[in-house]
């Protein structure tokens, strides 16, 4: 025989299941949310990098081109 609180607890177990279900849902939605977030920030900090090493490339450069302006002017005087 089935107590009286036994379709009452069912009740409550479907209900706590469903929260579950929902709040799982909820979960997934935002680690793809974050998924998209870190792919877009890797791909920001990608180019921030190679930015930079152009940056420090062209520097090098002209500081060599100043340096050879400088010495092979002097020589050829």
């Amino acid at each position: 025989m089935q107590s009286a609180e036994s379709p009452s607890f069912q009740q409550q177990v479907l209900d706590r299941l469903d929260n579950v279900d929902r709040r799982l849902e909820r979960l997934a939605t935002d680690v793809e949310q974050l998924k998209q977030e870190l792919t877009l920030t890797n791909t920001r900090v990608d180019t921030y990098q190679k930015a930079s090493t152009q940056v420090v490339n062209l520097a090098f450069g002209l500081i060599a081109t100043a340096t050879v302006t400088i010495i092979a002017s002097v020589i050829l005087k």
